[in-house]
């Protein structure tokens, strides 16, 4: 991909998720949540994996 496309691309998606945000912030806050649960989730399995390995 050359700068211009990445730019662009960058740009675009930027764009689209303020779109989201400012039309619709209740559905958008819920999907930040759950991408948070997800990733805390995940970082729990890791924890108790990184322990039992060495426990």
């Amino acid at each position: 991909m050359s700068a211009n496309t990445k730019k662009i691309v960058i740009v675009a998606v930027v764009a689209l998720v303020l779109f989201f945000l400012i039309t619709r912030p209740t559905e958008s806050a819920e999907v930040v949540r759950s991408a948070l649960g997800w990733l805390r989730d995940g970082a729990e399995a890791i924890v108790t994996f990184v322990r039992s390995l060495f426990s």
